[in-house]
């Protein structure tokens, strides 16, 4: 689901009440734990995490006007989806991360390449996305999208 949010306090004002205090606690996680660099925005209408162009001036390859996104984290219309760029661009954090879950949670991981969905919010593992996201410095991101990404 898109909502009409400039900011990132304007988006969690506009989800569903019963999903505002676990996406707050997410954003609040994320952002006391993202390396410094990073930049809070309304990415794509989720609340994301970019690269600012102040560090890499030429922005996302998909239309260069945009920082670079990373992470991005939002409420749809079944779940809780957290995207992660870094995971989809580097299997050691793929597998890092695959291995981990299963000591967080219980149920089966349902994930795509960058998306992880949480259709159940009392089940998202809280403190694991808080150590997803000490794993990468805006520096080690920039090199993985120009080394991996940005040619394909």
């Amino acid at each position: 689901m898109q909502y009409e949010a400039k900011t990132p306090d304007e988006y969690i004002e506009a989800i569903p009440e019963e999903r505002k205090e676990a996406m707050s606690m997410l954003r609040k996680i994320i952002k006391d734990n993202l390396p410094k660099g990073f930049s809070e925005v309304i990415s794509y209408g989720m609340i994301g995490y970019v690269v600012p162009h102040s560090l890499y001036p030429g922005g996302y390859h998909c239309d260069p006007k945009l920082p670079l996104p990373f992470m991005n984290i939002a409420s749809q219309k079944n779940f809780i989806a957290v995207y992660h760029s870094g995971i989809y661009a580097n299997p050691n954090l793929m597998k890092w991360f695959t291995d981990e879950y299963p000591k967080y949670v219980k149920t089966k991981l349902d994930m795509g390449k960058s998306c992880i969905r949480f259709k159940k919010i009392d089940q998202i593992p809280m403190e694991l996305i808080g150590k997803l996201a000490t794993k990468m410095t805006p520096k080690e991101w920039i090199h993985i999208y120009e080394s991996n990404v940005k040619k394909q």
